[in-house]
């Protein structure tokens, strides 16, 4: 299984194997690390690959900073008398902060306020809902680990199969699990089984309208059966959703390209350079908008059949 070994009870994955498995960049998970969200190590556990997801996941729905993220998960950890919060509590953006729920309250650890979901639950329910909590929380648990086990079977060709019951399972359970979705989605897309997938992308996108990940997967798939503009709106809507997403731009700016678009492909290059700035991907997406600027120069040069002197 790649680079993941044995040689204690627990599988440990290497560093190559967690960006590959969640399609991180390495700068990304080099600022978590700097941030104290996961600690830097060249081989990580199951439930890191767990968190590190769910700091995926929050990046693609939320513009909370790595800086505030730690911060809410600190004080969570003080007052909540949680190890993990990022796994043992569903995390939300709550203005500019992370809040927790659990049984249908939230709570934000900063201020230690605990407020309810006044939109899900009706007067009856409100009453129960600390009743509840601690059998939600475990429901929740029990959900997010057989999540993970589907994930760590991904990565075994043989076990595939089965990371497709769980993935089915869980989305019986709750429809909405926009990962899940998205997952089981990577995986016919991986089989090329296209139409399966955009289905599945699309669920996601419903399920989770600010879940930038699923309109960008949705934008890949889309891709594939060329249907390019429909892609391009894809790829719009993710980097109007998170304007960091590196990947979505370059995704963008080769959509835009293809359609004979190359201003608009431009801007989009030079976001790609400006989020990640070294690397092959780099490289190229520099030459992709040296060479727009260059043409645009030289259009400029001749516009009416006319010299026109262009300045430096």
């Amino acid at each position: 299984m790649g680079g993941a070994n044995r040689d204690t009870d627990v599988t440990r994955y290497c560093r190559q194997d967690v960006l590959r498995i969640l399609h991180l960049h390495a700068r990304q998970l080099a600022a978590w690390e700097r941030a104290g969200l996961i600690s830097a190590n060249e081989h990580y556990t199951f439930e890191d690959l767990g968190q590190l997801r769910t700091l995926r996941d929050l990046q693609a729905t939320t513009r909370i900073s790595a800086k505030s993220i730690r911060a809410s998960v600190d004080a969570m950890q003080r007052v909540g008398g949680m190890r993990n919060p990022l796994m043992e509590a569903s995390a939300v953006r709550r203005g500019s902060r992370l809040a927790f729920r659990q049984g249908g309250a939230l709570f934000d650890p900063l201020t230690q306020q605990l407020a309810f979901d006044f939109d899900t639950l009706g007067g009856r329910q409100l009453s129960l809902a600390r009743a509840g909590a601690q059998d939600s929380s475990r429901q929740a648990a029990e959900m997010q680990e057989r999540f993970l086990r589907a994930v760590k079977m991904e990565e075994n060709p043989a076990t595939i199969p089965a990371a497709i019951e769980i993935y089915e399972s869980i989305l019986a359970a709750k429809p909405s699990h926009a990962p899940a979705l998205i997952n089981l989605g990577t995986i016919h897309y991986n089989l090329r089984e296209y139409e399966a997938a955009e289905e599945l992308y699309r669920r996601a996108t419903v399920a989770d309208p600010d879940y930038a990940l699923a309109f960008f997967d949705l934008g890949n798939v889309l891709d594939e059966m060329q249907q390019l503009d429909e892609a391009t709106r894809a790829y719009q809507k993710a980097v109007t959703l998170v304007p960091q997403y590196a990947d979505a731009h370059y995704n963008l700016a080769l959509a835009y390209e293809r359609q004979g678009h190359r201003r608009r492909a431009l801007r989009h290059w030079l976001a790609y350079v400006r989020l990640d700035p070294t690397g092959p991907w780099s490289s190229h997406a520099r030459d992709q908008a040296r060479k727009i600027l260059n043409a645009e120069k030289l259009s400029i040069v001749s516009r009416g059949g006319r010299p026109v002197k262009v300045a430096g």
